[in-house]
């Protein structure tokens, strides 16, 4: 499960909706629908927020907008309710570590992409997230990238 800190828009269509997937299953182990990925490190964001529900919620939403913004009929009636701002941190060591990992995915996958974003410095945040200083998260678990 990958649900990236990265804004949606530097995803590639597989990569887009394979986030939409695993975002609707991140949805359904915080709504106890599922009894796999429980301890999923990717989760823990979402545990810890005040509202998961509601957070993941937000999260689902800015990954919708962007694949309505592409033309995809993904369907809006699988995400529930976004009640008020929702703000999660994140720092820039994660963002940073998660732009190199979605380089090297590109430059296998989509070339073009990969040639469009490999120049951007400072990628974008997902909208739910305020970037902060610091390293990698401690719940990532790090994929080697090629060399």
């Amino acid at each position: 499960m990958r649900l990236w800190t990265l804004h949606p828009k530097y995803l590639d269509p597989k990569g887009l909706v394979a986030l939409w997937r695993e975002g609707l299953l991140a949805r359904a182990v915080l709504r106890q629908e599922t009894t796999g990925y429980r301890h999923h490190p990717q989760l823990l964001r979402f545990q810890s927020h005040p509202a998961p529900r509601t957070a993941i919620n937000a999260y689902l939403a800015a990954v919708l907008l962007e694949a309505e913004r592409r033309g995809y009929s993904f369907n809006a009636g699988k995400i529930g309710p976004v009640r008020g701002t929702i703000m999660i941190t994140a720092t820039a060591g994660q963002v940073a570590y998660e732009w190199q990992h979605l380089l090297d995915k590109l430059e296998r996958r989509d070339p073009g992409l990969h040639r469009r974003w490999v120049r951007t410095r400072a990628p974008e945040p997902h909208p739910i997230f305020r970037m902060v200083a610091g390293d990698v998260e401690t719940w990532e678990r790090m994929h080697r990238t090629r060399e």
